[in-house]
């Protein structure tokens, strides 16, 4: 599971849970993988991040190091920002471990990089 993916989730469907974002992670097996850089969908896709969830799931995985923990201004003309978000988005994936709901602490698979999010019939 990317990052990217990460930002996106909620457990808010959980019986109980109003917001249920963002989502911890504890991770088993983490895999940096090199992507194609495009600077473009990067610059599109950062006003959509919830940035402070991204910088915090990125240093629960031991990989915040590079990534600064605010968006800079005029981040869509530097590089070197948008590969060090390009890394964190892209490139590293949650391979085996879960995701925890922040509010009720339901735990979610993450199997072969795939978030298992599917909730029982008590459950909704």
């Amino acid at each position: 599971m990317k990052l990217l993916t990460h930002n996106m989730l909620t457990s808010k469907c959980l019986k109980g849970v109003s917001v249920g974002y963002p989502l911890g992670i504890l991770a088993k097996d983490v895999k940096v993988s090199e992507v194609d850089f495009n600077p473009d969908f990067v610059s599109r896709i950062i006003p959509k991040l919830d940035w402070n969830a991204l910088w915090n799931a990125a240093d629960s995985i031991g990989h915040s190091a590079e990534l600064p923990k605010t968006i800079i201004s005029d981040y869509e003309n530097n590089q070197d920002f948008l590969k060090k978000a390009h890394h964190v988005l892209m490139e590293v994936e949650v391979i085996n471990g879960e995701l925890v709901c922040p509010e009720s602490g339901r735990k979610f698979p993450i199997s072969d990089g795939i978030p298992n999010m599917l909730l029982n019939e008590d459950e909704v």
